[in-house]
């Protein structure tokens, strides 16, 4: 049963947030924009493996998609968490072209495209450290040890990889090419063919990984060592990208293209919720759209994207579903 689907993942969503309202002349500017296309074409492989999961049972198999997990100050994020009875998955999905090679003896990773190698974080110990949260997670809360595994997942059908070293006995098991998919699952299910967790405790732990899911805002402006302050304000033109526009006629009006637009604070309050908070006041809107007029930002802030809580100074609002 599909618990949380896959949409564009919140991160992709955040450096896009960042690089529009970040300067050019920002010296982190391309090295955000790098790490975004590269999640881009990340989630394109991720993508390309829902055709499998399909496939799974769907009354043994709970799939959530693009977990955010808190990690004390870090965010930890999990592609894929598959959670059966009798054990748990945590999927890593790699989109990469060429060569690639896992040296468990010295832990690295090596690309290798048109003869120029290129080294990557060691993909096996970013797995693991997933795998020890899920089972201090599960030991938290109560529940019986779940056996919880790993897997890496190449989903360029295109490339080649190879495992190598001491541990390669262990790793191979573990890591696949996306046609392979199933075949590793169905390794795991010989590995752990008892139930675990009751049907309850199953569906329990699925709403709890949810509700603990929780956008890495903070966790991706302290990578980069953007402030909030480098951050521009205002409100985007949908047309031509130029900000601020400007409040004129009961619209939004930009000085650049001369094109008007009634609902593009909407796109503002989308960036507000995903670089600064999932909440916001009338006060703090009017500072973050340039408005001056408290009516007419209350007006606008009655949307039915938003709901709100309190009244008059201390109203607070923030979205019925995110991202909309």
């Amino acid at each position: 049963m599909l618990i949380k689907d896959r949409t564009i993942p919140i991160k992709i969503l955040i450096l896009a947030a960042i690089l529009r309202r970040l300067p050019l002349s920002n010296m982190k500017y391309q090295e955000i924009l790098d790490e975004l296309r590269r999640r881009e074409a990340g989630y394109q492989g991720e993508k390309s493996l829902d055709f499998y999961f399909r496939m799974l049972p769907k009354d043994k198999y709970m799939i959530l998609h693009d977990l955010n997990l808190p990690d004390n100050e870090f965010n930890l994020q999990i592609d894929t968490l598959l959670i059966t009875p009798a054990y748990a998955l945590v999927i890593s999905v790699k989109h990469m072209a060429g060569k690639l090679i896992i040296d468990t003896e010295n832990e690295q990773f090596t690309q290798i495209v048109n003869e120029k190698e290129k080294g990557y974080p060691y993909p096996v110990a970013q797995v693991e450290r997933h795998q020890k949260y899920i089972k201090k997670l599960l030991t938290d809360n109560g529940y019986p040890p779940l056996p919880v595994e790993y897997l890496i997942v190449f989903s360029n059908s295109y490339c080649t990889y190879v495992v190598s070293g001491p541990n390669s006995r262990k790793v191979k098991p573990r890591t696949c090419k996306a046609d392979v998919l199933l075949n590793r699952i169905e390794f795991f299910e010989k590995l752990y063919p008892d139930a675990i967790l009751t049907s309850k405790e199953l569906r329990k732990l699925c709403k709890y990984l949810v509700k603990l899911n929780t956008p890495p805002t903070k966790y991706l402006l302290k990578k980069f060592g953007i402030q909030r302050s480098d951050l521009l304000t205002g409100v985007q033109c949908p047309y031509c990208g130029y900000l601020p526009l400007i409040r004129k006629k009961q619209k939004w009006w930009c000085p650049r293209c001369d094109k008007y637009s009634a609902d593009a604070h909407m796109n503002a309050l989308m960036d507000y919720f995903l670089l600064y908070d999932m909440k916001i006041t009338s006060k703090e809107f009017r500072a973050f759209t340039h408005l001056k007029l408290i009516h007419t930002a209350k007006r606008l802030l009655h949307s039915e994207k938003l709901n709100h809580t309190g009244e008059n100074r201390y109203r607070i609002y923030f979205p019925k579903s995110f991202p909309w």
